[in-house]
């Protein structure tokens, strides 16, 4: 399984270090791409989706979690309690920029659960959090304005919805619903919501947090029109749920509502998305440098050169959607 089924021009994405340092100027400072290891955990799934096993060493060894950060987020491990577990661990996230803006976020820091990839709904947004994440969660954060007293949510938010949580630290918003397709992925959120909840950091009226496949016709249905802001991050490259993701989004926006999706190239999956969005009468805007911080950090890479960044992979752009007729600017630097 080199990549998603259909996605012979998408690269297969590479895990981070589970937050033990930082993604800024934290600890342990690790996060660089790291190119031969993820070809040895795709190789390795490939041979579970043939085998339905996989030797313990083998699944240690590929459970290594490494990528890159655009350095917005320093992160500090939190000192466990008597109720977390050896697999688990409470990492608080500081945005460098704003660093009056925090929020609590738990990692599982056990090997790679194969079981998991195997039989659950998605999984490829559930052991990291990517760089498109990390931008999204910073933009927020930096344009919580456009948020204040509206009906908020995040799409295929993994294990931790990073973005939609600094959007109910940061902003006076009405309400934010923080989803994903995986089971574990939406039990981590709420309990990382109760966490938060209990020291007091949601500026939100409403913090909650649900399973929403994009093409089952309930969940959907049952928030039809709802939403003034829907936030996405890098979720546009698996074939088989693309078109559900645009039919999705057209259902659960508001008619004047706004769409902030921030994610690579990774091949011709963007452009795939934004032809589907505007054959479903969605607008979109493409905006490639829209943070000077984030630009930069872009340029500097670039002239490295080096295996540790490939913008066809790391680097996000700004795809602002809205329904026809109600066209918005995105915010520039």
């Amino acid at each position: 399984m080199e990549c998603e089924p259909g996605e012979e021009n998408a690269a297969p994405r590479t895990e981070p270090a589970a937050a033990r340092g930082c993604h800024g100027i934290g600890r342990a400072c690790e996060l660089l791409t790291d190119t031969g290891l993820a070809k040895d955990r795709w190789k390795l799934l490939q041979r579970v989706l043939k085998q339905k096993r996989v030797d313990k060493e083998n699944r240690q060894q590929v459970s290594i979690r490494k990528s890159l950060t655009f350095n917005v987020f320093y992160t500090d491990v939190v000192k466990k309690l008597e109720a977390d577990s050896d697999n688990e661990m409470w990492v608080e996230y500081t945005c460098i920029p704003y660093p009056q803006h925090r929020v609590y976020i738990r990692h599982s820091v056990g090997p790679l659960n194969v079981e998991d990839v195997l039989t659950s709904f998605d999984n490829t947004g559930n052991v990291c959090i990517w760089p498109s994440e990390e931008v999204l969660a910073y933009y927020c954060i930096k344009h919580s304005e456009i948020f204040r007293g509206l009906a908020v949510c995040e799409l295929g938010g993994g294990m931790t919805c990073l973005a939609g949580l600094m959007v109910a630290i940061s902003a006076d918003v009405k309400e934010v619903l923080l989803t994903d397709g995986n089971e574990k992925a939406i039990r981590n959120v709420a309990e990382i919501i109760e966490r938060n909840k209990k020291h007091g950091l949601f500026r939100a009226g409403s913090v909650s947090s649900r399973i929403m496949r994009w093409d089952n016709e309930m969940d959907v249905s049952l928030l039809e029109g709802h939403f003034d802001v829907i936030i996405c991050a890098d979720c546009l490259f698996l074939d088989l749920y693309r078109a559900s993701l645009v039919d999705a989004i057209k259902r659960l926006l508001k008619p004047n509502g706004k769409v902030l999706v921030f994610a690579p190239q990774r091949g011709s999956t963007l452009n795939q998305f934004c032809s589907l969005a505007e054959k479903a009468c969605l607008t979109a805007q493409r905006l490639v440098n829209y943070d000077d911080h984030v630009w930069n950090f872009h340029l500097k890479m670039k002239n490295e050169k080096t295996e540790r960044y490939d913008e066809n992979l790391h680097y996000p752009v700004l795809i602002t959607l809205t329904k026809q007729g109600t066209a918005i600017c995105p915010h520039p630097s």
